[in-house]
C-alpha cells in the first residue's frame, strides 16, 4: 500500500512538472535542458565598458594626442595607473577627465565572411579604447595628464578625445535559452567585426553590429546570435561538409545534401534552408552610435563567427 501510495505521488509530481514546462513553453515546443538549457548571463565589469572600443561612421578630430611621458624618448608605451603622459594640442581642462583612443587598422586584412568590406565601409572606422586619464597640470605648450584606468599600452600619436560617464549595465538573471528560436521580427542585422579583429569570440569578448540607435538600439538591450545552415552552405571552407560524401554502405536509399553530386542519391535532397536556425548566445549592447552597436558576449553555447546574425532580444 505504500509503495502504490508513492508511486501515485511521483506521478502527479511528473505530470504537474511537465505540465508547468508546456505552460513556460512557446506553442509547439517542450521545454528541456536540450532545447532551452539554462543561461548565466555574465555582467559587464567597469573594464568592459570603458575598455570594448567602437566603430564609427566618421573619422575623430586628430588635433590633440598623446606626445609622449616622463622618460620619452626611452619608453614608448605607457599603461601602469598613475603614470604621467604628455598631451599636445589646446583646450585641456585641469582636473578634466579624457578619453586615450587610437584609430584602428587591420595588418592581416580579409574578409572572414561575404560582404563584410562592404558592411565595414558603412558603418565606419574601427577605434580602441586605451586609457582614462586626467590631466593635473597645464601650464606648459602641452597638457600633464595621469592614467587612471588602463585598458592597453598608450603609444604617442594616440588620439585624446573628449571623456562621457557610460551607466552600468544591470545584473540580469539567468533564464532559459531557447536554441531554436524562429525569428520574431524584431530589428536585427549582423556581427561585423570583433575587437582585437578576433574571428572565434567567446563570452567576455566585444563585438560590433551593424545597426544602432537610428534603429532604436540602446545600451543595455539584448541581442540573440544566431546561424543558419546557409551562412556555412555559402562559405568556401564550411560548404567543404557540404560536398563530402553522407551515403553509408547499409542505406538502400541515400539522402543528398542541396543535390550533392558526391552522393549517387535515390534518397530525399535535404535543404539546408529548411533546417532550424540554432541560437548560439547572448549580446548586451554597450554603448551605441546611429549606425553601429558594440555589445559584450554575455552566454555562449559555441564559439561565435564573424557574420553571424543577431536579432534584438525582448526578454
Amino acid at each position: 500500500m505504500k509503495k502504490t501510495g508513492l508511486l501515485l505521488a511521483l506521478c502527479l509530481l511528473t505530470t504537474g512538472a511537465f505540465a508547468q514546462a508546456d505552460q513556460s513553453s512557446p506553442a509547439g515546443t517542450v521545454a528541456t535542458n536540450v532545447n532551452f538549457p539554462a543561461e548565466a548571463i555574465a555582467t559587464p565589469t567597469q573594464s568592459d565598458l570603458y575598455c570594448a572600443g567602437f566603430v564609427n561612421k566618421s573619422l575623430l578630430p586628430n588635433a590633440t594626442y598623446v606626445a609622449g611621458g616622463l622618460d620619452t624618448p626611452n619608453t614608448t608605451q605607457f599603461s601602469d595607473g598613475g603614470e604621467l603622459i604628455y598631451l599636445a594640442g589646446k583646450s585641456y581642462t585641469l582636473g578634466q577627465r579624457y578619453r586615450v583612443v587610437r584609430e584602428l587598422k587591420d595588418p592581416n586584412r580579409r574578409e572572414l565572411f561575404n560582404g563584410q568590406d562592404a558592411m565595414l565601409k558603412v558603418m565606419g572606422q574601427p577605434y580602441a579604447d586605451l586609457a582614462i586619464v586626467r590631466v593635473v597640470d597645464t601650464r606648459s605648450r602641452m597638457a600633464v595628464a595621469h592614467i587612471e584606468l588602463s585598458c592597453a599600452p598608450i603609444l604617442p600619436g594616440d588620439i585624446v578625445a573628449d571623456f562621457a560617464e557610460k551607466s552600468p549595465i544591470a545584473f540580469h538573471p539567468s533564464m532559459k535559452f531557447d536554441r531554436f528560436a524562429p525569428s520574431n521580427g524584431k530589428a536585427g542585422g549582423r556581427i561585423v567585426l570583433a575587437k582585437d579583429f578576433d574571428s572565434e569570440l567567446g563570452t567576455g569578448m566585444k563585438v560590433y553590429m551593424n545597426l544602432g540607435s537610428n534603429q532604436g538600439i540602446k545600451v543595455g538591450d539584448y541581442f540573440r546570435a544566431f546561424r543558419s545552415y546557409e551562412a556555412d552552405l555559402h562559405n568556401p571552407v564550411d560548404s567543404l561538409s557540404f560536398k563530402a560524401s553522407t551515403a553509408e554502405d547499409t542505406q538502400a536509399k541515400p539522402p543528398s545534401i542541396e543535390k550533392n553530386m558526391l552522393t549517387k542519391s535515390s534518397g530525399p535532397t535535404i535543404h539546408v534552408a529548411d533546417l532550424p536556425r540554432r541560437a548560439v548566445g547572448e549580446i548586451v549592447v554597450l554603448d551605441v552610435t546611429p549606425t553601429t552597436s558594440t555589445g559584450m558576449i554575455v552566454f555562449a553555447m559555441e564559439d561565435m563567427h564573424l557574420g553571424d546574425g543577431v536579432e534584438l532580444d525582448p526578454q
